[in-house]
């Protein structure tokens, strides 16, 4: 599918404004592994569309990457510790079939905790999230992962390691590419993770069913609704 190589070029050539991470272009000195940090994400991008270009039922959009997950992995909502399989319930080949994911998160960072010099980063969400779609039986090549504003929004005082809401710009600017993933999957049923991102979506008369999202204590209400959505 050519469009997915013309969709990921768009993504690597947009320059973020300030206090903005693209995965898929930017690399940060002493923090990614070194240059080829964006290029791996990108394979890791592509590789993860591909595998689900003829098949996808469900396109799940939560709001922003966060630097515990996409930013370091290149994939929505999923963290580098799920594709380097340091997660025992998750297994990368969920992810990505038999392609052999690489870290981009520099294991030399002194200031990084020591599991995440060992192991790389992971995130709750995309743990909990990952952790849901298997154990509700759902095939996980019919499931495409997004966010509204796909590039990591991170905060000026606590620097590129944190994250932050992104802006009323950044969400507006962020749909285009959400229009384009659902013009690929025509079919696919859109989920909006979280009350803020079904927002978006409907002030863009965008069709969509709602979920809570599982963060800040959300985790039970994430479950009960995803159980009631696939476990009817």
């Amino acid at each position: 599918m050519p469009q997915i190589g013309a969709f990921i070029s768009d993504l690597q050539s947009y320059s973020c404004g300030v206090n903005v991470f693209n995965p898929w272009r930017d690399c940060l000195e002493g923090i990614d592994i070194g240059n080829e940090a964006p290029t791996i994400r990108s394979s890791h991008l592509e590789k993860y569309l591909r595998l689900r270009a003829e098949n996808v039922k469900w396109i799940f959009v939560a709001e922003a990457l966060g630097y515990q997950g996409g930013r370091f992995s290149g994939i929505a909502m999923t963290s580098e510790r799920i594709l380097l399989g340091y997660l025992n319930e998750i297994n990368p080949s969920n992810v990505l079939s038999s392609f052999i994911a690489k870290r981009t998160s520099n294991s030399m960072n002194p200031l990084f905790k020591k599991t995440e010099q060992v192991s790389g980063f992971t995130e709750p969400t995309a743990t909990v999230v990952w952790k849901e779609i298997l154990n509700c039986g759902i095939d996980p090549f019919q499931t495409l992962f997004w966010n509204i504003f796909p590039f990591h929004p991170f905060s000026k005082t606590k620097g590129p390691l944190s994250n932050r809401t992104p802006t009323s710009n950044e969400l507006s600017l962020g749909v285009t590419y959400v229009k384009r993933l659902i013009e690929l999957h025509p079919s696919a049923e859109v989920i909006a993770i979280g009350k803020h991102s079904n927002e978006i979506l409907n002030q863009h008369n965008m069709i969509n069913s709602h979920i809570p999202h599982p963060a800040n204590g959300g985790t039970n209400d994430f479950r009960i609704a995803m159980r009631e959505l696939f476990l009817k």
